[in-house]
């Protein structure tokens, strides 16, 4: 072989093997193309990326979410069958489960027991302290936000009442408040119960329960609890009217025949109410005291005024004992259409009643149970002094309202001209007994008269009977006063006691006539009256309020009142 020939065989096999490389390279390069074509545009189609919502994790999701998935929906894929499926199972669950409910499926609550969103709320505590809790148990920490606004229904916002150091001066005890960023709003001494307390307001702005804790833990404060709302019990009057309708609570209660025997003379009754009209002719000579527990300037309003006539009118209407003397103390006012007043109001009131000779108390308003109130009332009572108060106007599903619910004091319902309970009364075993008050015409203010419905009046008429009977015999002491109303008023609804009239329907005449004048030993039950055969089994019942009959007098009785303490005869 040649040299020539051997170069061309070399030449050859050198470009069969580039041809070769070039080829294998070429592959190679559309492979690494085609592969970094595929990362730089992926190939997962949009409905793959639209999220679906697997039925076993819906509950999970909040309904707003769901919403919101639902809603951003982009892809092809037809999702109507989505909302069907999480919709049925994930349901909006009310975080208060009680928000809704109507107040009147509360079957033991009424307006005055509620707060804001219908929830019903317990009474006081013994200790005063108006926690406001609900009746219920709270079941979420978000329903403890009702708890301020359930205060300020019973009392009033940021307000305290407080028994203090009674040795303090007002300089100290001024001292005092601004010491927890309150201001003195008043303080006294009260000698009916033997205590010093304060009014006292938070003026810096601070939580009402911080500021609660830290006055209690004060050396100097003995007692704490909310100044509580009190409101008379009347509903919305009549227009007044000009004239002299027939009233037939006197033929009711047998007034024309007890007043042969009484009237109520050398009596004095406190009415602790709204301002009363003394000029008013039903009024005249009859108004022996005035005392303005409030300190305002207010007029004559007409629920006062209304109370006082129907206890003492003596013109052209009758009150129950027209010649009692009244202790006319206003304690209620503060709104044009109505008026109320509070825990610290009432205890100055309840104090100058006693303080200043009342023999019966008058109260025709209703309240929550109030520690301060309950002790003033107990001291009263132990004075020999004869608490009455009107049952009041909350229904059948309300629960007992004081101070007619306290043991010493006489509660009254009231009924209608056909004898039947007023749809508003309140029920239960502490009712008494009961009188009429469904339209009762009575005196009103500027000289005018009015009718109009509620448990006051009943409770004003029965104040009226109580007066008589005290004429009879000043040494009556308040539970056999209380037992001669039971045994001689006139049965009503079921047969015996019940919780809706108690012991029935006042009766003067006989009342009057199982007290003879000057007797010490009462004699049995008037002629023709109802007395009750069933009394001595009922004081065995639970849950019935015993009245045992005590002596009528006592050498040490403070109830007694000798002849020369008696008031002058009008």
């Amino acid at each position: 072989m040649t040299r020539k020939s051997e170069n061309r065989g070399r030449a050859g096999v050198y470009a069969s093997s580039v041809g070769a490389a070039l080829l294998l390279t070429a592959c190679l390069g559309a492979e690494v193309a085609r592969a970094q074509a595929i990362m730089r545009t992926p190939t997962i189609s949009v409905p793959s990326r639209t999220p679906t919502i697997s039925p076993s994790i819906a509950p999970r999701v909040s309904p707003s979410i769901a919403a919101r998935a639902v809603s951003v929906d982009r892809g092809p894929r037809t999702i109507a069958a989505i909302p069907h499926t999480t919709t049925s199972r994930v349901r909006p669950t009310p975080v208060l489960p009680y928000a809704r409910y109507s107040p009147n499926l509360y079957p033991a609550c009424t307006a005055p027991y509620r707060d804001a969103g219908g929830e019903c709320l317990a009474q006081s505590s013994a200790g005063g302290q108006g926690s406001g809790k609900s009746g219920k148990k709270s079941a979420a920490n978000g329903r403890r936000n009702n708890a301020p606004a359930a205060v300020n229904l019973r009392s009033f916002a940021n307000e305290f009442v407080a028994e203090i150091d009674g040795a303090l001066s007002l300089v100290e005890a001024d001292e005092l408040a601004r010491r927890h960023g309150l201001t003195r709003i008043a303080s006294e001494d009260f000698p009916l119960i033997g205590a010093t307390f304060g009014l006292f307001r938070i003026t810096d702005g601070r939580p009402y329960e911080t500021v609660r804790r830290e006055f209690a833990a004060d050396g100097s404060v003995r007692s704490l609890q909310p100044n509580f709302r009190y409101v008379l019990q009347d509903q919305k009057s009549t227009p007044l009217s000009e004239g002299d309708p027939a009233q037939y609570a006197l033929t009711k209660l047998r007034l024309p025949q007890a007043h042969t025997l009484a009237h109520g003379a050398n009596v004095t009754v406190a009415v602790i109410d709204s301002g009363i009209d003394a000029s008013h002719p039903e009024l005249a000579n009859s108004i022996a005291d005035n005392f303005d527990a409030l300190g305002s300037a207010e007029g004559p309003h007409v629920h006062g005024t209304g109370i006082a006539g129907a206890i003492v009118a003596h013109a052209r209407l009758m009150g129950s004992a027209p010649e009692a003397r009244i202790i006319a103390i206003r304690a209620f006012g503060g709104t044009a259409g109505g008026a109320e007043s509070s825990s610290y109001v009432i205890l100055r009131s309840l104090n100058h009643a006693a303080e200043h000779g009342a023999q019966i108390v008058n109260m025709s308003f209703a309240g929550p149970k109030d520690a301060v109130i309950e002790r003033a009332i107990a001291a009263t009572a132990a004075r020999g002094l004869v608490l009455i108060a009107a049952a009041g106007n909350a229904g059948a599903k309300s629960p007992p309202l004081y101070p007619a619910a306290n043991p010493n004091v006489i509660a009254v319902s009231a009924t209608d001209q056909q004898d039947r309970l007023f749809t508003a009364s309140n029920r239960g075993n502490h009712i008494a007994v009961a009188a009429p008050g469904v339209d009762i015409f009575l005196p009103a203010p500027d000289g005018k008269y009015q009718m109009t419905s509620g448990t006051s009046f009943s409770a004003a008429y029965v104040s009226g009977v109580a007066a008589l009977l005290l004429e009879r015999n000043h040494a009556l002491k308040p539970e056999a006063l209380r037992m001669t109303l039971a045994r001689t008023a006139r049965d009503l609804g079921s047969p015996g006691r019940d919780d809706l009239f108690g012991d029935g329907e006042a009766d003067a005449f006989a009342a009057v006539m199982a007290v003879p004048a000057d007797s010490a030993t009462p004699v049995a039950a008037a002629s023709g009256t109802t007395k009750r055969e069933d009394a001595g089994k009922r004081r065995e019942e639970p849950g019935i309020r015993a009245i045992e009959q005590p002596s009528l007098s006592s050498a040490d009785d403070k109830s007694t009142i000798s002849q020369a303490d008696r008031p002058a005869a009008r």
